[in-house]
């Protein structure tokens, strides 16, 4: 399934791409376009995890004799997963994340807060809940829609700059009103995108988490933790909302927003609680 989704986002941006180009610049407009996405599919396939490792300064943890690489060697044993690498972000706001585009080359990294806040037995829970994500082929899609996100992003700037500046296509006559109002949209889009690929998986990974460790606790005890920090208004460095659906807990949940949850990446921490709460009675 994953893999089916994987295949639609590239497409989708594919298709994005060359009705943009065409836009622009008509049928030569429509080449150029096509070329470009062909490239950014096979780029972002092959590297958005090390775009995004690189974005977040994380540096892979060596020293096999770390906490980190040692919780996360033990629960690939219990997962039946080949060892990730593991990094670490030099970050005191505590979270983490899985990317990668495959079992073969994933990779799990926390921040140097989450290391620092948590206990063991909530550490664990969280990066069992990471390499559920592994488990569950999600990773890739995850990377590639924070990929697809920004594109986005980069074509709504493009589209305000051209329409302020009158800029149309000699062959369609583009009207700069419908440039803006795709603009405008075109975000709107991509945050739904985000929404769509993160809200079901983070269920599914809390409880995979809980099934791998056995212990449904400790990740409701970490989850409450990293929201409480959240909420203060305590955000990573370097975060951006193209990225924040990989997140275990969104980096902008401390952010009040006038839409409430229309578009959030992730279900609210209560629910999640509750249904690891729920699921405490199977374990």
């Amino acid at each position: 399934m994953e893999q089916v989704k994987t295949v639609f986002l590239l497409s989708l941006l594919t298709v994005l791409f060359v009705f943009i180009g065409f836009s622009f610049g008509g049928t030569s407009g429509m080449l150029i376009a096509f070329l470009i996405a062909g490239g950014m599919n096979f780029y972002a396939y092959y590297y958005s995890d090390k775009q995004v490792l690189k974005q977040y300064n994380a540096t892979p943890i060596e020293d096999k004799r770390h906490p980190v690489y040692i919780i996360t060697q033990k629960l690939v044993k219990k997962a039946g997963l080949p060892m990730p690498k593991v990094y670490l972000i030099p970050d005191h706001t505590p979270n983490a994340f899985a990317t990668g585009r495959n079992h073969e080359n994933a990779a799990v990294a926390v921040t140097m807060g989450l290391y620092e806040m948590l206990n063991e037995k909530e550490l664990e829970g969280v990066i069992a809940h990471e390499l559920s994500h592994v488990k569950h082929y999600d990773i890739l899609v995850g990377t590639i829609a924070a990929v697809f996100a920004g594109a986005i992003a980069m074509i709504a700037n493009m589209m305000q700059f051209s329409a302020m500046f009158g800029g149309n296509n000699r062959q369609g006559g583009n009207n700069p009103i419908v440039m803006i109002l795709m603009a405008i949209l075109l975000p709107l889009a991509a945050s739904l995108i985000q929404m769509t690929v993160s809200r079901s998986r983070e269920f599914m990974a809390d409880e995979g988490a809980a099934r791998m460790t056995g212990d449904a606790s400790s990740l409701q005890s970490a989850l409450s933790k990293l929201e409480r920090y959240a909420r203060n208004g305590n955000q990573i460095h370097n975060a951006t909302e193209q990225t924040a659906h990989m997140f275990i807990i969104n980096p902008f949940s401390g952010l009040k927003s006038s839409f409430g949850s229309l578009f959030r990446t992730h279900p609210t921490t209560e629910d999640r609680i509750a249904r690891l709460e729920e699921l405490k009675s199977e374990l």
